[in-house]
């Protein structure tokens, strides 16, 4: 019998030449574990998805609970099914009051495209705004609005009627009209590698919505479930979106994503026609136990408390003359090197030799990406940070 990391390489669809080729066996708290005993500290989160540790014991609970009771039973939105009716009403008591629909999928790339379609649905127009360098997902249409060009070029014709502005560009949203569906926006950009939002601009966002009657759609995928120091990040710039996105952490680990309005714009799907959205997975009821149970851990084991001070410890310990800049919103912050040539070394040497898992940034590859599981604590900093600094000397010296 092939070995998993022949049948892997063999069978296993690849997304680049150069996989890490982990093999991990087990994976709690803040590590993971190889076959062979190593211990790799997980700085990455399964890049912002183990909010809450990997295989919390309240998340593996409420999967075990609802293991007996049972699994997919039936479409999306046609059974009256516990787990994700409670799981929106939690949401809901986290939100505005106005967001209280909660249409469930099974990723963020999937809450991206029920949200392009709800706007359109809602507004009747056809042109959406996002960001350079945003990123959305790679689905056809979250493709369209994400910001990179280069990430795109090889799969047109994507969606038209798509226009891209400057984040951070105050300038740039008088192309907000009367002709823009949504404006859909990262409220702290993750793949341009953390870029946070300008004192007031999110605010100018807003308004120039509400002048031009323009949904405004934030894409939290990323920074969403605690990751920032609040639940939402959205809290902290005084703003409140038409229609949020969520996935990556809201899981504990298990796959799920939402995209979140009002009764009044989310009932465009009911009718003109019927199921104007619909999927077969959404809102499983395992993933949606192990989701509840996630918030349910972020707010009662208050979580949220030590993040600014966690993400302040990083930025004490993490002094080199070979970084250039630490930037981040709570507990997603990019540590920046002169170019990826001077970054993959140290990611490599970390990895290899410390076992410290990092990455970069998918349009942002000179900077080194930490999003550790919110749990982490400040001897684990310390120790991560240590690493680091390691090897980045090794990498330094070596040149």
């Amino acid at each position: 019998m092939p070995t998993p990391r022949q049948l892997f390489l063999r069978h296993q669809a690849q997304t680049s030449d150069f996989p890490l080729l982990l093999e991990i066996e087990r994976a709690e708290g803040v590590y993971m574990y190889g076959f062979d005993g190593r211990r790799y500290l997980d700085l990455i989160s399964g890049i912002g998805v183990s909010n809450v540790g990997h295989r919390h014991p309240r998340v593996i609970q409420a999967i075990k609970d609802q293991l007996d009771k049972y699994l997919h039973l039936m479409v999306y939105g046609e059974l009256v099914q516990a787990p994700p009716a409670e799981l929106a009403y939690a949401l809901h008591q986290t939100l505005p009051a106005h967001l209280d629909a909660v249409y469930f999928t099974n990723s963020g790339a999937e809450a991206v495209e029920g949200a392009l379609k709800l706007a359109k649905r809602h507004t009747g127009r056809t042109e959406f705004i996002s960001c350079h360098r945003a990123y959305h997902g790679s689905t056809h249409g979250a493709l369209s609005v994400t910001g990179s060009e280069g990430f795109k070029n090889s799969y047109r014709p994507l969606l038209p009627d798509v226009r891209h502005i400057e984040y951070n560009d105050f300038s740039d949203l008088q192309h907000i009209t009367e002709r823009t569906a949504a404006v859909i926006i990262e409220t702290v950009q993750g793949e341009a590698g953390v870029r946070v939002p300008l004192h007031n601009y999110l605010q100018a966002v807003r308004q120039r919505c509400n002048e031009t009657g323009t949904l405004l759609i934030l894409d939290e995928i990323q920074c969403g479930f605690g990751r920032t120091g609040t639940f939402w990040a959205f809290e902290q710039f005084g703003i409140a979106p038409d229609i949020l996105l969520c996935a990556k952490g809201m899981g504990g680990g298990m796959p799920i994503g939402a995209f979140i309005s009002s009764q009044e714009i989310m009932a465009g799907f009911k009718t003109n026609p019927i199921l104007g959205h619909c999927t077969t997975f959404g809102g499983h009821p395992v993933s949606c136990a192990a989701s509840l149970a996630t918030l349910r851990t972020i707010q009662e084991e208050n979580l949220l408390a030590g993040v600014a001070e966690k993400a302040a410890l990083f930025r004490q310990l993490l002094q080199h003359p070979a970084i250039r800049d630490v930037r981040g919103c709570g507990l997603l912050m990019a540590v920046e090197f002169d170019s990826f040539e001077v970054l993959k070394p140290i990611i490599d040497r970390a990895l290899e030799h410390e076992g410290i898992l990092t990455d970069w940034f998918l349009f942002c590859d000179n900077s080194l990406r930490l999003a550790p599981p919110l749990i982490i604590t400040e001897a684990e900093i310390v120790e991560a940070c240590a690493a680091l600094l390691r090897a980045i000397d090794y990498v330094a010296g070596a040149k």
